[in-house]
């Protein structure tokens, strides 16, 4: 495979998966929002975590004047000045697909290119609370659409290979940032932790990377903040977990690598932070310090996806 068709089915995915993304934590914020007011204890900063989560906000800065609902919806979903836009992110998305159009399946086609025809109609439109609501929907249905079509018609090869990666450094990117801005940034200094607002803030995150059921099932107990980080960073059964998503790059690295008859850093890599996955536990991670952890991680995530850059997509 040429270079430039696997960077293109690598972007893709990542760009695909990050419009999902986006739209989870602005579903997540406008849950938030609807908490009464006694909830908080002080300002609210719903908005401005969905900023961090998003690693917007030295965007986003220089193009609004304020923090608020109305300036951060705008930004994260319909910005063409925001490059991680739901906006920017399918057309992005559509612009890959149209390079590598016969790389792709007819399903993989369509999903993405009606996508980018439909959102077009969301453009300059005021949309209600209810409205935008629906549309978050609609966007994450795209992504399932598109990531569905690949995992049920393409060809086991070299192509579906490197669309698994995208898809799974992004996700494992996404879900390490929702754990570090809840940690952080969403709580409030006068709230308990433990408390109420504490609770439902913590159930959000399991709802935005639909896992509240999984929490359930594999812990049958009430929400605690270290379970929620064993489930999203430890458990391989959860599909967006870190130690999922590298199970994943490290089997299709592998793919690729037996595919190609040689192996190199990316490899090396992977299997390294699968390791250090698998002998970690949720005491010593927090322990050191949860965000701390999170950060090391999506450092090592950032060099990884250089890695593969550099050994195939150039």
């Amino acid at each position: 495979m040429l270079s430039r068709t696997a960077d293109n089915l690598y972007w893709l995915s990542r760009y695909s998966e990050r419009a999902d993304f986006i739209a989870r934590i602005l579903d997540a914020a406008l849950r938030l929002t609807a908490l009464p007011a006694s909830y908080g204890g002080g300002e609210s900063n719903e908005w401005a975590s969905a900023l961090a989560s998003a690693g917007s906000a030295e965007v986003f800065k220089p193009l609004y004047d304020s923090v608020n609902e109305h300036t951060v919806r705008d930004f994260l979903a319909f910005s063409p000045h925001n490059p991680s836009s739901i906006r920017s992110c399918l057309q992005t998305a559509r612009e890959n697909a149209r390079s590598v159009r016969t790389a792709l399946t007819v399903e993989m086609w369509e999903s993405i290119n009606e996508a980018w025809l439909t959102l077009r109609s969301y453009e300059g439109r005021d949309l209600s609370r209810e409205e935008f609501a629906r549309f978050l929907d609609w966007v994450k249905g795209v992504s399932l659409a598109f990531d569905g079509s690949a995992y049920r018609t393409m060809l086991r090869n070299d192509a579906y290979w490197f669309t698994r990666l995208g898809v799974a450094i992004e996700r494992a990117d996404n879900t390490a940032r929702i754990l570090d801005v809840k940690y952080h940034v969403l709580l409030p200094e006068t709230e308990r932790v433990g408390g109420s607002l504490d609770y439902f803030q913590w159930t959000t995150i399991l709802r935005e990377v639909s896992a509240l059921t999984a929490y359930h099932w594999v812990y049958r107990e009430s929400i605690k903040p270290w379970l929620v980080a064993d489930l999203l960073i430890l458990n391989r059964q959860m599909p967006r977990s870190l130690a999922n998503c590298y199970e994943m790059l490290v089997r299709h690295l592998d793919l690729i690598a037996d595919a190609y008859g040689r192996r190199g850093p990316t490899q090396r890599l992977s299997s390294n932070m699968l390791a250090r996955l698998d002998s970690a536990s949720v005491e010593s991670i927090f322990a050191g310090g949860l965000h701390e952890f999170i950060q090391g991680f999506i450092q090592d995530n950032n060099r990884l996806g250089a890695a593969i850059t550099e050994q195939y997509l150039v």
